[in-house]
């Protein structure tokens, strides 16, 4: 296999493009633009690796060739070496070719995005309630070894330290692309500790994971939006302040309500119940558009569909499987803990993995 002329054709144009952003970061118009030099610096260093990627195939190609002519020589010592220069060329290249497909996949606009992260409990009662929290520390656990921040947007806890329902903003660069294929139903196998005859029960926990969306993204009509105040309310009824700081709004087109209590400022809570509307707002967009994008390929890769079992936890045997790759661990502690680059890097490779096939089924079809 070697890269095609098409291909390279395509790739001289990356290349082309990338000394021409190169340049303009040096130009006093853009110097001078903060903006403009943002939107260059970020468009340069996303072509750079492919660039620097396809400068080291075509310098080992050319080694190739050299040392091909060099197995002529009369000289042992220097064709054994020769031989041994082709023989690691011969291997990288394949690998430096499957690199460079990959690179050339359309990039997720939402990859460098935050991510708003809602956890709900499913079946199970208490026991879902409480794996919730703790699929809650494990990705704060996860955002802090990343190196990024979280903020609180809404929380329903139950009076066993668990939660109905908690919503978290993760902030840092690249969350989405390393979070995303996180969505979906996360199956905890275990004994609750108020079950007296030992019995392994199954609940479920629902998680979605959807970017943050940018007020220039999403026009939101204020005249299509009813937003009520309560009285915020902890576990049991238990009042956690005694003025309506509590904010619903509810979106009429869609009819998505959105609701936020921890603050209490009405101010605040209303301002972070908007961001969660307008997360949801702007993932039932892409959703929408995956799925017209879909019924026109007939397929799709990275639904996250969240009525999709992703995972199972199971604790009497210290598992972690997750169903979409075929993946088991026997590191529990560990990915409760946030040590979640057994999985992640393993999904994201897994989903490239398949976007290059539909790519490649598309050009052949086109074809």
């Amino acid at each position: 296999m070697s890269l095609s002329p098409e291909l390279r054709k395509r790739l001289a144009e990356v290349c082309d493009r990338h000394a021409v952003v190169e340049r303009s970061l040096a130009e006093p118009e853009v110097l001078g633009d903060p903006e403009a030099y943002k939107n260059a610096a970020k468009e340069h260093s996303e072509l750079s690796e492919l660039v620097d990627t396809f400068d080291t195939y075509q310098r080992l190609e050319k080694e190739l060739e050299e040392n091909q002519i060099l197995l002529g020589e009369d000289d042992p010592e220097l064709v054994e070496m020769a031989q041994a220069e082709i023989d690691s060329a011969e291997a990288r290249l394949p690998e430096l070719e499957d690199k460079i497909s990959l690179l050339l996949l359309p990039k997720d606009p939402n990859d460098d995005k935050n991510v708003l992260l809602e956890i709900r409990a499913g079946t199970g009662g208490d026991e879902a309630a409480l794996f919730a929290a703790d699929l809650l520390r494990m990705y704060l656990r996860f955002a802090e070894l990343k190196g990024w921040k979280h903020e609180l947007m809404d929380s329903h806890p139950t009076d066993a330290g668990g939660f109905k329902e908690v919503i978290v903003m993760i902030n840092g660069q690249g969350a989405y692309s390393q979070l995303k294929y996180e969505s979906g139903v996360h199956r905890v196998q275990r004994v609750p500790a108020t079950e007296s005859q030992g019995r392994i029960h199954t609940s479920a926990v629902t998680v979605a994971v959807m970017p943050e969306a940018e007020e220039v993204e999403l026009d939101i009509n204020p005249e299509e939006l009813r937003i009520d105040f309560f009285r915020s309310s902890g576990p049991g009824g238990q009042h956690v302040n005694t003025t309506d700081s509590a904010v619903r709004i509810t979106h009429l087109p869609t009819n998505l309500v959105v609701s936020c209590q921890d603050e209490k400022s009405q101010h605040k809570n209303k301002a972070k119940a908007m961001k969660v509307l307008r997360a949801r707002l702007y993932d039932k967009m892409l959703e929408e558009a995956a799925a017209e994008q879909a019924a026109a390929r007939k397929s799709m890769v990275g639904s996250g569909d969240r009525s999709e079992r992703i995972r199972t936890y199971n604790f009497p045997q210290g598992r972690v499987s997750d169903h979409r790759i075929g993946l088991t661990l026997y590191k529990l502690e560990q990915v409760l803990a946030g040590e979640m680059d057994h999985i992640i890097p393993e999904l994201i490779q897994y989903f490239q993995t398949e976007a290059l096939k539909a790519d490649s089924d598309a050009d052949a079809d086109a074809a």
